[in-house]
């Protein structure tokens, strides 16, 4: 039995003694990763792009990192009046805008469009900072005083005021265009 494999090797499993071949690679060649690396516990990047600086058969060749992206940030919880006007006053003072998404536990547009602007947050980062507001966890007087009526509601504060909002109740999709657009054009 020369094809048999030792008993403790299952047979459905690959057989990690089998070299795979190798890939030729040649000095300018670009190398994906379809792994992903968490930065910290908010912050995931995208896959990871190295470019191969030089090359010889049966060494492990230099590269240079393309892209080390977020591909998502997680949305930073406001949970006190006061946190909200230290973010609000810090962002002022180093001159850079802000993005508070006002969302309820119970509203499933919410839930649904959390994770998009995450991924969206990853594209401004660290430029602009994306922070959630759980209306039910907040005085109302806060909630009141940012003029949210309706969830979810994406509001882009600069200069100590809220310059726009995108009340989103339609497609997430749509949402996510319009507060692109919104960033781009008020920040």
């Amino acid at each position: 039995m020369s094809g048999a494999l030792p008993s403790f090797v299952h047979p459905h499993r690959h057989d990690h003694r089998r070299r795979r071949p190798s890939i030729p690679l040649s000095k300018g060649s670009l190398l994906h990763f379809a792994g992903t690396k968490t930065v910290s516990p908010s912050i995931r990047t995208r896959p990871i792009e190295v470019k191969v600086l030089s090359c010889r058969v049966g060494e492990v060749p230099p590269v240079e990192f393309v892209e080390d992206q977020p591909s998502s940030v997680e949305l930073e919880p406001i949970d006190t009046e006061e946190k909200f006007d230290r973010v609000v006053a810090g962002a002022q003072q180093v001159e850079e805008s802000v993005v508070f998404v006002w969302m309820a536990s119970w509203c499933r547009k919410c839930i649904y469009l959390k994770p998009k602007l995450e991924r969206l947050a990853a594209d401004y980062y660290p430029r602009i900072r994306f922070y959630h507001v759980d209306v039910n966890l907040v005085p109302q007087r806060l909630v009141s005083r940012a003029e949210v009526t309706k969830m979810p509601t994406t509001q882009l504060w600069k200069d100590g005021k809220k310059q726009g909002e995108v009340i989103g109740g339609y497609k997430s999709w749509l949402v996510i265009n319009d507060v692109r657009e919104m960033i781009e054009n008020m920040s």
